[in-house]
Parts: structure tokens; sequence; C-alpha cells
């Protein structure tokens, strides 16, 4: 064999050894997992405000889990959430709705784990502030104490929007139907929660996205540019009321997307 044949033979060999030894890697890196998706609802509603959101999700690769939200006050509220947030390994980007962007500031503050924070027409509160120090630091809301019924219970009152106004307030741009069945399900916000100070936010230290619904009639826009500009937060409008992750569940996908990578 001469030598240039054997040098040929030789590279070939070292070659195909490298690309074994590279395949692993590249495939790890690949099949890499998605960061698990938290998603945190706010007041006045449950859950479900997320269905479309979180299947969109779950299409695309992501772990997704969206606990109850107790709204029972911020403190208590934020406590519960980092309970759930403890049982999940891996990466994490939370999203969160109106109130529970009061309760996921707090809930995520010191977790590791929680590489992203998403707001979605949402309460992104520095330490000390409160829901209505937030809400009517500019004008615009429809969601005043005079929207609201108050039903006592043994510990004190809970709070619900009135339905002559829940559609137009909360969610203007959705079905009629819809909304009539969003006011009748409706969970309700502990009343003591408007005079409960936020603590340290955890976006001091954690990377954030906003989604700014420019029709909210409950976080007035002003608001919302105001909170995502104090928190240093990447920042998308849409034309949403103020359920936007409903209204327009592609823009909210396609921003936690952008957060999670």
């Amino acid at each position: 064999m001469t030598t240039t044949r054997r040098t040929l033979l030789a590279g070939t060999a070292a070659a195909a050894t490298g690309a074994v030894l590279a395949e692993p890697a590249e495939a790890l890196a690949y099949h890499r997992p998605e960061p698990t998706v938290v998603l945190v609802h706010g007041a006045f509603a449950d859950a479900s405000g997320w269905n479309e959101v979180a299947a969109e999700l779950s299409r695309a690769g992501y772990p997704v889990i969206a606990p109850p939200n107790p709204l029972r006050g911020v403190a208590a509220d934020a406590a519960y959430l980092a309970s759930i947030l403890a049982t999940l390994s891996g990466p994490l980007v939370l999203v969160a709705h109106s109130y529970g962007g009061m309760v996921m500031s707090n809930a995520a503050t010191g977790n590791a784990n929680v590489k992203a924070l998403v707001y979605v027409a949402a309460f992104a509160p520095d330490e000390g502030d409160t829901v209505p120090g937030l809400q009517y630091r500019f004008p615009g809301s429809k969601v005043t104490p005079e929207a609201l019924d108050f039903r006592p219970h043994p510990t004190g009152a809970d709070a619900y929007i009135k339905k002559e106004l829940f559609r137009d307030a909360f969610a203007g741009d959705l079905p009629r139907a819809t909304a009539s069945l969003m006011w009748a399900g409706q969970r309700p916000l502990n009343a003591s929660t408007f005079e409960e100070p936020s603590g340290v936010p955890a976006w001091r230290t954690i990377p954030s996205w906003y989604l700014a619904a420019r029709n909210d009639q409950v976080i007035p826009v002003a608001a919302q540019r105001f909170m995502a500009q104090r928190a240093g937060s990447r920042v998308t409008e849409v034309a949403a009321s103020h359920v936007a992750m409903m209204s327009q569940p592609t823009a909210t996908v396609d921003l936690i997307k952008r957060a999670a990578r």
C-alpha cells in the first residue's frame, strides 16, 4: 500500500470516528428537553383561561402545568405557588396573567430553576406595590370598587366583578356566551388582598417578557408599559382585551417560546 493510500484511509477512518463521537453530543443537543411552562391565572378567573395556550405549547413539545391560584392573598398565594414549583425539576418558564403576576413575582424569587418570567396583561410589582396602587396609577380601569360585588365569608369577604360589567371590563373581545360563562364561574379574590403589599420581585434577577394588551379595561396599557419598562422586560403589544391569552393565544405562545429559548 502506498503512503498516499494509507494516509487517505487513515484520514477517512479518523473522520468516521470523529463523526461517531460527535453524534451523541449533537443528538443530546437536538433532543434537549424543553423547559416546563407554568401557567398562573389571575383573579376573577381560573386555569381554563389558559386552555388554548396550553394546548399549543403541548403540541410544540413543552411540558405544561396550570396550577390553581388560591386567590387568598399575595403572600399566601405566592407560598402556595412556590410549593408547587419546588416539586418540579429542570428549568422552568413562569407565565402569569393579571393578579397572577403579583403571585409569580413573589413565588419565583430565589428559585434557581426559574429561567424566565412572562407577564400577560399582568401586574409586575416592585417591593411594596399593591394591586390598586398599580391598577389605578394611570386612568382607564373599569374594574373599580364600584364594579365589584363583595360577598362575606367567615374570615372576611370575597370580591366578584358584577355581571353587567364583566364582559365590557374583562373580556370585551370574546363572544358574549363565553364571557357569560366566565362570569358565572369566576373565582373571587379575597378583598383583603387589595391592601397587601408585594415583596421583593423575581424580575430583579430573572429575565422577563411582557405581552401588553392595548385594549385592556382592567389594567390600563399605560400601567402595563410602566411596569414592563421598570422590570426591564422585552415587550410585545397586541390589540386585545384583558384576557389576551384567550383572544390572542398565538401571540401569547410565540412570546412564551421566545422566553423559553
